[in-house]
């Protein structure tokens, strides 16, 4: 297997799913592995209840986010003897790239599928945690969440305003020139998923968590 990526709780590998399922099956077909790695400073039986915990959430959390029309991937294996998922490879454009590189009608057409993605997201109950367009790729025309890591099952509105709040904040920071027009975008298709009444309450919600922010930084100032 190919390591792709490294973060603190899981190494990301590319695989053969032929290879990896030790059988003839979709050849050429290639295949995601999350391995949640051991931590040495953690009591052993800490760790492995946590890693599996974690392990079983995200399995969880993409089943229910498949069965409510969320793009993302498809969960072929879980092993909770090494805490390992093996799922579909997306092979795309990463958002944060191609964002940047179209035009802006076609851009603002992709944050409302954006909006809509989240949309479907926060109706099954499930808040994403590292909404970021480093984690949405464009396959065959549609937009794609990953790396559901950080993912919860949580239907409260605090919860869906601070996902769409860390997004907000996401694209300050990464499409500075763009976002407030951008990020309107998503909040219109999010409204078509969920209802203009709930892109009120997440707008207040957001507002409220603006607040909060600027509040604690004139405090630690003062």
């Amino acid at each position: 297997m190919e390591l792709i990526k490294q973060g603190a709780e899981a190494k990301i590998y590319l695989a053969d799913f032929s290879e990896f399922f030790g059988a003839d099956l979709l050849p050429g077909e290639r295949v995601v592995v999350k391995h949640r790695i051991p931590k040495r400073y953690r009591i052993r039986e800490i760790d492995e209840k946590l890693r599996k915990e974690r392990t079983v959430r995200e399995a969880r959390v993409l089943h229910r986010a498949k069965e409510f029309g969320v793009n993302c991937p498809h969960v072929y294996e879980v092993d909770l003897r090494d805490m390992k998922i093996a799922m579909e490879f997306i092979d795309g454009q990463r958002l944060k790239e191609l964002l940047e590189a179209i035009p802006p009608e076609e851009r603002l057409g992709l944050c409302r599928e954006i909006g809509r993605q989240v949309g479907k997201l926060h109706r099954a109950g499930i808040v994403h945690g590292d909404l970021t367009t480093s984690n949405m790729i464009l396959r065959d025309g549609r937009v794609y969440m990953i790396d559901f890591g950080l993912a919860e099952f949580d239907s409260t509105l605090e919860a869906r305003g601070v996902d769409l709040h860390l997004l907000k904040r996401a694209m300050e920071s990464t499409h500075y020139t763009w976002f407030e027009r951008g990020f309107e975008a998503i909040l219109e298709g999010y409204a078509e998923v969920r209802g203009e009444e709930a892109r009120k309450e997440i707008e207040e919600k957001i507002r409220e968590i603006e607040s909060r922010g600027r509040y604690r930084e004139r405090s630690w100032v003062g």
